[in-house]
C-alpha cells in the first residue's frame, strides 16, 4: 500500500490528472443528453419512424452491454486501458458526426441510425470496461467515494440542465446538426483523457493464458463467488430490474392517465428528481462517513426504489397528485445516487486489478440484460393488472433487493482505509488491492 492511500484524503480538485478526467466526462455527459433527444427525433421527425421501430432505436444501444463480459476479458489483456478509452470516445465521436453528414447529403435512413445506436453502444461498453482499472489508478483509494461523488454529480447536472439545452440546440440547429455538438464533446473527452497520465500495471502475457471465453468465465465466478460482489451484484441488478418494471414510460403514462397530471408538471416533476439525484451525488461522501459506506449502500437501495410506491399511491387533489409525484422522483434521485457512489467505490476497492475489466464486464451483462426483461414484464403486467398494481410491484420488489446486502459483510464496512479490510480472503492472490496510483 502506497503512502498516497495511507494518508488522509486531499482535495481532488488539487489533482491536475482527475481534473481533466472530470472535465472531459462531464463535457460528454452533456453531449449525451442532446442525441437522446436528438436521434428519436431525427426518426420520427424525418424518417417518420414507427413507435416500434422507435424501441428498436433504444434497444439497440443496449444491446452490446449483453456481450460485455467477452469484451470485458479481453481488455483485462491489454496493458493500455486509457489509449482503449480514447478509442471508444474517437469511434463514438466519428460515428456520430456520420448523421450530419449523411442529412447535407439528405441520405439519412432508419439502418444508419440503427448502426449509429449499435456502434455508439457498443464503443460506450468498450469504454466502461476499461473505465476500472484506470480510475482504480488515478484516485487514490482514500479518496474513490469522493472521486465518484463529483463524477455522478456531473452526471445529475447533465440531466438538470441537459435536456432544455439539448431541447434549445435542437430547435435552433435541427436534430441531425445538433448531434456535431455531442461529437465534438466526445472529442474533447478523447483529448482531455488522453493527457492523464497513469502508471498501468503491465498486463500478464503468458503463453498458456487461457482463451477468451474461459477468461470471461474467470471474472464471472470470481464475483458469484466473492462474497461482496455477489451481494453487491444480485443486489444492483434486482434493484434495476424492479425499477424497469416501472420505467420512465409507465410513471409517464401512470400519471397522465391515472392521475391527470399535464405534460408540464410532470416534466416539472422529473425535473426536481433530476435535482434529487444532484443533491444525493453531493451528499454522498458526507452520509458516507456519518453511516458508513456499507450502510449507506443498504440506504440507497431501498430510497431508490421505494418511493415509487409514493406516486403509485397518489389521490385527492390536483397538488397533491404532482406534489406526491415530483416528492417520489427527488427521494428515488438521492436514492439512486447514495447507491451508485458508495457500491461503485466499494467494487473499486475489492476487485483484483486484473480482473477490473471481467468483472465490469460480467456486470453489465447481468445487470443490464435484465434491464429490457424488466421493461417488458412492466408492459404485460400493466396491461394484465393495471398500471398502480405494477408500480407497487416494482417498488416492493426493488426495495427487497437490501436481502442481498443484509446477509452479507457489505452493512459492516464502515471506510475504504488500508485498516480497514472490506471483505474476507476469498481464494484470490495477493493482487486483490488495487496496486498503487
Amino acid at each position: 500500500m502506497s503512502a498516497t492511500d495511507q494518508a488522509l484524503p486531499v482535495s481532488l480538485w488539487r489533482d491536475q490528472r482527475f481534473r481533466r478526467f472530470w472535465a472531459g466526462q462531464s463535457i460528454s455527459q452533456f453531449g449525451d443528453r442532446i442525441t437522446e433527444l436528438a436521434l428519436p427525433l431525427i426518426a420520427v421527425g424525418t424518417l417518420h419512424a414507427s413507435a416500434n421501430q422507435v424501441a428498436w432505436l433504444t434497444a439497440l444501444i443496449w444491446i452490446p452491454n449483453l456481450l460485455a463480459i467477452v469484451l470485458g476479458a479481453w481488455v483485462d489483456q491489454r496493458v493500455h486501458k486509457r489509449r482503449l478509452m480514447v478509442l471508444a470516445d474517437l469511434v463514438r465521436a466519428a460515428v456520430l458526426l456520420s448523421l450530419p453528414a449523411a442529412h447535407l447529403l439528405g441520405a439519412v435512413t432508419l439502418g444508419q441510425l440503427y448502426v449509429v445506436a449499435l456502434l455508439t453502444g457498443a464503443a460506450g461498453v468498450l469504454f466502461n470496461t476499461a473505465y476500472p482499472p484506470f480510475f482504480a489508478h488515478l484516485v487514490p483509494r482514500s479518496s474513490y467515494v469522493d472521486a465518484n461523488s463529483k463524477l455522478s454529480a456531473s452526471r445529475s447536472a447533465s440531466y438538470v440542465a441537459g435536456p432544455a439545452i439539448g431541447g434549445a440546440l435542437v430547435q435552433a440547429l435541427t436534430a441531425p446538426v445538433a448531434v456535431v455538438l455531442d461529437a465534438l464533446t466526445f472529442l474533447a473527452s478523447a483529448v482531455l483523457v488522453g493527457r492523464v497520465w497513469i502508471d498501468e500495471p503491465p498486463a500478464a502475457h503468458d503463453q498458456a493464458a487461457p482463451p477468451l471465453l474461459r477468461r470471461a468465465r474467470e471474472g464471472l465466478v470470481f464475483v458469484v463467488r466473492h462474497p461482496v460482489l455477489q451481494a453487491s451484484l444480485g443486489c444492483a441488478a434486482t434493484v434495476n430490474f424492479f425499477t424497469f418494471v416501472a420505467g420512465s414510460g409507465l410513471i409517464v403514462l401512470f400519471a397522465s392517465r391515472n392521475l391527470g397530471l399535464t405534460a408540464g408538471v410532470i416534466g416539472m416533476a422529473f425535473g426536481i428528481g433530476a435535482i434529487g439525484s444532484l443533491l444525493g451525488a453531493v451528499i454522498a461522501p458526507k452520509v458516507s462517513r456519518r453511516l458508513g459506506v456499507g450502510r449507506s449502500i443498504v440506504v440507497g437501495a431501498v430510497l431508490f426504489p421505494a418511493p415509487i410506491a409514493i406516486a403509485a399511491a397518489a389521490g385527492g387533489p390536483l397538488w397533491a397528485r404532482a406534489g406526491a409525484l415530483a416528492l417520489a422522483e427527488f427521494l428515488s434521485g438521492v436514492g439512486v445516487m447514495l447507491f451508485d457512489v458508495n457500491l461503485n467505490s466499494l467494487q473499486a476497492d475489492v476487485i483484483p486489478d486484473g480482473m477490473r475489466s471481467r468483472v465490469a464486464g460480467a456486470y453489465s451483462t447481468i445487470n443490464y440484460g435484465l434491464r429490457p426483461v424488466g421493461a417488458v414484464l412492466g408492459g404485460l403486467l400493466a396491461t394484465l393488472i393495471g398500471l398502480r398494481v405494477t408500480l407497487l410491484i416494482a417498488a416492493v420488489g426493488g426495495a427487497l433487493s437490501l436481502l442481498w446486502l443484509l446477509p452479507s459483510p457489505i452493512p459492516r464496512i464502515h471506510s475504504l482505509t488500508a485498516d480497514n479490510p472490506v471483505a474476507p480472503d476469498s481464494g484470490t492472490d495477493a493482487n486483490a488491492r488495487p496496486l498503487p496510483c
